[in-house]
């Protein structure tokens, strides 16, 4: 039996309210430029016009409709925001001559809005100021969600919000910090507010300019990790400037949540929270490893092993993707262990990637109490994760969204080899979009970019970051014929 029809209207209305905002970024990256004065002024006022008159035009024209989202509405809405908003937002590239071949430009820009980072650009400091800084801010708007951003503003058009919140984080239901998703949208974006100007002014004492101390602290609480330099921040050999890029990609990659209690100082819940346990635990045991066997195996000194360690461990679990170091040219052993760490991601309710701790503790956990039931039959072992039994619903579903994970990448990762000259290249840029995380193996590493691939390896890409960065299932329940049957 056929269910009540997709409403058309809502989802054109949000997408061009949606517009409306993201031209209103443009507009902010188009004073740059004119503050700057460096060519690429009327380029970016151009696309501001159009991405303004067509969000106005779609919101205008579709005021009148239903404003009640139904779960599959939130599903396309959130789904298709990504990909119109991209669409969009490569123009900047496209009107400026900064990227001339589209292809190339809605890969940039498909990576900033998920976050992802990687990038086809060779010569990063050539590009004028306006343009770097719209290329930060796409990254700033999407990590915390443009969703998110809308459930703080939605209900005030008379449309509620709670079916995007749903779509936009899956899985386990998302903490909320206030029975009101829309305070609870606002209190996530006054603590990344908060941080960025709190880093940005940190990197600026610290000896960045205040231009790259801002584009860096968007990019930072974003987890996207695109800079202003082709060298990242290996370019800044200041350890001040690393060690602050370090606390906030932690923080990045923490659950907002619990950054919201830190700030109120309960530091006593934010430590007995059992998923902030096991990241802070990751990091510190991979970063204490790699740093014993850089000062081993490649005599390093103490402080700089240290520092290394820690900023890409941090920066790849966290699925920021700044580099300072190659990590390509240690031991393979080491390498390896970096590519291990491109699937675990930060923390649920965090603006990371990757499959997030929380999936990756139930999954080990799951594994050793079927070893101990197996010893134990008879025994009744719960599976508890934070003091919680936890359900065979959202058991199974894990467990689903790991086998598909793992499918995903498999598959993807035989489509990538035809196009890529070595395997560690093609599971390293398959791992790293899949991801949301930037840098990968092979010709895709950390000193390389994907400016060689040809064009349709940088739309499936592009397509792998649009389902990393949702989680896989909001994407793909869109190509399942049940879904616009039921």
């Amino acid at each position: 039996m056929h269910s009540k029809m997709i409403k058309k209207g809502v989802i054109i209305n949000i997408l061009g309210f949606l517009l409306v905002i993201e031209s209103v970024f443009m507009l902010i990256s188009t004073l740059v430029s004119l503050f700057y004065q460096e060519g690429d002024t009327k380029g970016l006022f151009l696309t501001t016009l159009i991405t303004l008159a067509s969000g106005a035009g779609l919101f205008l024209a579709t005021r009148k409709t239903d404003k009640n989202i139904s779960k599959r509405e939130g599903y396309i809405i959130v789904s298709l925001v990504w990909v119109v908003l991209s669409f969009f937002g490569s123009l900047p590239f496209i009107f400026t001559n900064s990227i001339t071949v589209y292809s190339d430009a809605f890969f940039e820009t498909i990576s900033g809005f998920t976050t992802t980072g990687s990038s086809i650009l060779n010569d990063i400091e050539s590009l004028p100021h306006g343009i770097l800084f719209w290329r930060s801010i796409t990254q700033w708007m999407g990590g915390m969600g443009i969703i998110v951003l809308s459930i703080a503003i939605l209900p005030v058009l008379g449309i509620g919000g709670m079916q995007l919140f749903v779509a936009e984080v899956p899985g386990p239901a998302p903490d909320k910090l206030h029975p009101r998703i829309r305070e609870t949208a606002i209190r996530l974006w006054g603590i990344y507010l908060g941080f960025t100007l709190v880093e940005t002014i940190l990197l600026w004492i610290g000896g960045m300019t205040f231009f790259d101390a801002i584009c860096h602290s968007f990019t930072t609480m974003a987890t996207g990790g695109y800079s202003t330099k082709q060298a990242s921040i290996a370019y800044w050999s200041s350890p001040f400037i690393q060690y602050v890029i370090i606390i906030f990609m932690f923080l990045a990659g923490t659950n907002f949540t619990l950054s919201y209690l830190g700030l109120h100082l309960k530091f006593k819940k934010v430590f007995m929270d059992e998923e902030f346990r096991w990241y802070l635990g990751f990091v510190i045991l991979f970063s204490a490893f790699i740093a014993g066997s850089l000062i081993i195996f490649h005599g390093k000194e103490f402080e700089l092993s240290v520092r290394e360690s820690l900023f890409q461990v941090v920066s790849i679990i966290t699925t920021t993707g700044y580099v300072t170091a190659d990590y390509l040219s240690w031991t393979p052993f080491l390498t390896f262990i970096i590519f291990i760490l491109m699937f675990f991601g930060g923390s649920t309710g965090s603006t990371g990637g990757g499959i997030k701790i929380m999936r990756i503790v139930i999954v080990i956990k799951n594994g050793y109490y079927e070893l101990r039931r197996l010893i134990h039959p008879n025994a009744v072992i719960p599976l508890k994760y934070k003091s919680h039994v936890v359900s065979s619903q959202i058991l199974s579903n894990i467990l689903a969204f790991f086998s598909m994970y793992i499918l995903i990448f498999g598959v993807s990762v035989i489509i990538m080899s035809t196009m890529e000259p070595t395997l560690d290249s093609a599971f390293g840029a398959v791992a790293t979009t899949l991801g949301n995380i930037g840098p990968g193996l092979g010709t895709v590493g950390p000193m390389d970019n994907f400016y060689h691939l040809p064009a349709f390896g940088k739309w499936f890409l592009s397509f792998l970051m649009l389902i990393g960065r949702l989680e896989l299932f909001t994407v793909l329940v869109l190509f399942t014929p049940s879904f616009w049957k039921q």
